[in-house]
């Protein structure tokens, strides 16, 4: 598994609430009831004896043990195993000839993960992670039956990949409205932890909106429903579903020190899930809305700050000229408030809603400006590398291009072993990347004591920054030598 921020470990979720089924599982053999009475009768005849369990006190719980079975035989059928198979090989260089490299016999690697039947011809939606590098894919059905599968499309930056398989008259999961799903909802997952296929556990909904910076490296679209789900390995890609029988989210990651379950899982939720199935089915990619603009949680400074007038929204750190946001009229100070009609809690949840449209698509906002409302129409353009790179430069007038760490980018600049951080490619000539002395190739590791994980976390560092008016201590790694520079 990869080690990621403390230890979040991707892995199929699952939950678990040992106490409740424990309880319940007391309520079925008549036969145990009746001996515990008959093991506590008073000696005295014509007494009237007092059952241990008393069946009316028991009526809500095995209500709840119906439901929960109801549920897992219907979605059974609708959860697949998924065992992946992939060649490596293992370069070694020529001491005598660098530039030559050996190739010793691959070797295979073996994975499993799980995945949830969406369409009855037989697309499968589970992680990316689940399939990723894999040369060759088996699907097993819930019938014993195995057959291959073939990659459709998979999208990193939100960790969801499309299966396919050969087989008609599927039985399909049926789509919910995770937006509504409330904090201590009862929710089923159902995977193959630990291989174990067919697994159900059960648990509540513990928090939404939650992001973890685990996703594509920090830089994927993450908004997270938290469960106390037992997430173990296998499960990843799994469903979580809620009483209903409805999807709600793809189990994805846990939160651990070792690994295994600690009662803290998260899921996809099919708000952000459902738009790249349908985008990747149609066209084999995903195409994603962009705005043109900065936007970051409001927060009680940035309430002091600006004097603003709404404690919760999206705040506007910047409007790139020319682009959706800016012909809409959108302003820096702004705070969106509503997006088509819902709430906006945040920046994040703005910016995971914008990626989650189709380009060309027209959205509605309501602003907060300066205590005034006012509706905007907004029409996306399309999210690309290009503009991304025409928002990072007018970032705060940095005045640097920055890339992700990677494996492969970090070797082309001479480091090994970098878990995170932003390489500098370029540095323009009196830009604040200038004054601070960076230089291509530096990589910058930490801005205010928080590690950098990517260019959107960074532009809120140095808006914060330039708010408060004091220099930022930036941790930047410069071959072997790690220096202390100043974001003034």
């Amino acid at each position: 598994m990869p080690n990621l921020w403390k230890r979040v470990s991707f892995a199929l979720t699952a939950m678990v609430v040992g106490s409740l089924l424990t309880a319940v599982a007391i309520t079925q053999p008549e036969g145990l009831r009746t001996a515990a009475v008959a093991q506590n009768t008073n000696s005295q005849p014509g007494r009237n004896q007092t059952p241990i369990v008393n069946a009316q006190n028991l009526v809500h719980a095995q209500s709840l043990s119906d439901a929960f079975h109801n549920v897992a035989q219907a979605l059974r059928p609708c959860v697949v195993s998924i065992s992946t198979k992939q060649l490596v090989r293992d370069p070694r260089v020529n001491r005598i000839s660098p530039q030559f490299r050996y190739e010793f016999g691959p070797r295979e690697q073996n994975g499993m993960g799980s995945g949830v039947i969406v369409r009855s011809d037989g697309y499968i939606l589970t992680n990316n992670h689940v399939i990723e590098g894999a040369d060759s894919l088996t699907v097993e059905l819930s019938d014993g039956r195995t057959v291959a599968g073939t990659v459709v499309g998979a999208d990193p930056q939100t960790d969801i990949a499309v299966v396919k398989i050969d087989v008609p008259n599927l039985r399909a999961a049926p789509f919910g409205n995770s937006d509504l799903t409330r904090v201590g909802d009862w929710v089923l997952a159902i995977g193959s932890p630990f291989g174990l296929d067919q697994t159900v556990t059960a648990g509540i909904i513990s928090g939404k909106n939650r992001v973890q910076s685990i996703i594509a490296d920090g830089n994927g679209f993450e908004d997270f429903l938290q469960t106390d789900a037992a997430i173990n390995p296998g499960n990843s890609g799994g469903p979580l579903v809620n009483l209903h029988g409805e999807l709600i989210g793809i189990n994805t990651a846990i939160l651990s020190q070792s690994g295994a379950s600690a009662g803290i899982g998260f899921a996809i939720p099919v708000s952000m899930a459902q738009p790249v199935l349908q985008s990747i089915i149609e066209t084999g990619e995903v195409h994603r809305g962009f705005l043109g603009a900065q936007v970051v949680d409001v927060t009680p400074a940035l309430v002091d700050e600006f004097s603003l007038r709404v404690r919760s929204g999206a705040f506007v750190a910047s409007v790139l000229s020319e682009q959706s946001a800016d012909r809409a009229g959108l302003k820096k100070g702004d705070v969106v408030t509503r997006i088509d009609g819902r709430l906006c809690n945040g920046g994040t949840q703005l910016r995971n809603y914008v990626a989650s449209r189709r380009p060309g698509s027209t959205i509605q906002m309501e602003v907060n400006r300066g205590g005034q409302n006012k509706r905007l129409s907004v029409r996306l353009t399309e999210r690309t590398a290009e503009a991304m790179a025409r928002f990072r430069g007018d970032e705060n007038d940095f005045g640097s291009e920055l890339v992700p760490v990677t494996p492969e980018n970090q070797r082309k600049y001479g480091y090994r072993g970098l878990q995170s951080g932003l390489i500098v490619t370029s540095v323009e000539n009196g830009s604040l990347a200038d004054q601070a002395d960076l230089e291509a190739g530096d990589v910058i590791e930490s801005v205010g004591g928080l590690n950098v994980r990517s260019t959107e976390q960074l532009g809120e560092l140095l808006l914060e920054a330039k708010r408060i008016g004091q220099p930022m201590r930036m941790i930047v790694r410069r071959g072997r030598e790690r220096l202390i520079l100043l974001i003034r």
